[in-house]
């Protein structure tokens, strides 16, 4: 049995990073032949606009990426406004993610949260609409319009809409109604897979085709020293596992924590939170359960485990402040293996 495609190297920018630094590492994933640049939004972060849009003035091949966005932020018709003038400027390069958000920080804003999946539902179905141009009525569980049309005609109709999925049900509702999936950082390729699955059966069962893209986030460190990139890449995934037991949704910490190596996890989080040092608290084993890192060489083998997964597109935030010589580590490879 042959094996599965490598899945297509693409880059997360998140918002940590100000516009002009996404701009450095956007060319330098396209001149690295990265397949996309995603922009990840969490409430009161920089928003995403911004850096994508001078991203995409700034390249030219590169697929962009806008992952996710929240209806509880932007209404449906808002999104189909914004994403549509989107991909005109970036000349049909656009890509929107939708998902529910972090239920923690929504609740700061006074939204309700307690229907995820039908705000997604809702923003899916008036989002994809307008953008075919169609005059939309929709009364819906969580968000409606009543007679909108977009005042210009989308310079495509068919955008693709992906939407962030981890719980049973999201991930159901994106077989039925999505074209791909994000499966959000900190996430073992186990449950990825347990995720594919749902995902086809879920399209079968309403005789689509299963949805084509299968995007996973993952925090990399890539340099010539293989230990060295294991260290930074430790210290990283050990803030975020911290901050992701503070703040992510039941489902986000369901995967985590039901799949991979769940004793092991345990054992870290219980290390991390007496105060020891990542170094100490995550071995090689785990890490790899939640970054990519080492040797470029390394770093691209490591795909084969989202290969066998199912991951079509493997989006790689780089650690570290020199994060356009970890792109340019791993294009220099891509390349060479090419030729």
């Amino acid at each position: 049995m042959s094996k599965p495609a490598r899945p297509a190297l693409a880059l997360r920018c998140h918002g940590g990073l100000t516009s002009r630094q996404c701009v450095e590492q956007a060319v330098a994933a396209e001149q690295a032949g990265f397949s996309t640049v995603w922009f990840a939004e969490n409430p009161f972060g920089r928003g995403a606009w911004p850096g994508a849009a001078a991203c995409a003035v700034a390249t030219r091949r590169v697929r962009i990426g806008l992952g996710i966005l929240n209806p509880h932020q932007r209404h449906p018709t808002l999104m189909a406004m914004e994403i549509a003038a989107f991909d005109e400027l970036s000349d049909g390069r656009a890509i929107l993610g939708i998902g529910a958000g972090i239920p923690s920080r929504i609740k700061q804003t006074h939204a309700p949260v307690d229907r995820p999946i039908a705000a997604v539902r809702d923003a899916v179905t008036i989002t994809r609409a307008l953008l075919r141009g169609e005059t939309v009525t929709h009364t819906g569980k969580m968000f409606s319009a009543d007679g909108v049309r977009l005042d210009f005609t989308p310079r495509r109709a068919n955008v693709p809409i992906l939407t962030a999925a981890m719980g049973p049900q999201a991930l159901t509702l994106c077989g039925e109604i999505a074209d791909g999936v994000i499966i959000s950082n900190l996430v073992p390729t186990a449950f990825t897979r347990r995720a594919v699955a749902l995902i086809r059966e879920a399209a079968a069962r309403t005789n689509r085709p299963a949805p084509r893209e299968v995007v996973q986030y993952v925090p990399a460190a890539v340099r010539e020293d293989g230990a060295e990139a294991r260290r930074i890449a430790k210290r990283s995934v050990a803030a975020m596992l911290i901050a992701y037991a503070r703040s992510a949704s039941a489902a986000t910490r369901a995967a985590m924590s039901e799949h991979g190596r769940p004793e092991d996890l345990e054992r870290a989080m219980s290390c991390l939170t007496r105060g020891e040092a990542a170094e100490g608290a995550i071995d090689d084993r785990l890490l790899a359960e939640y970054a990519i890192a080492g040797t470029p060489e390394e770093c691209l083998a490591q795909e084969e485990r989202y290969a066998e997964a199912g991951v079509t597109e493997l989006a790689i935030a780089p650690i570290g402040e020199r994060s356009c010589d970890d792109i340019a580590r791993l294009g220099r490879l891509i390349k060479s293996r090419a030729c």
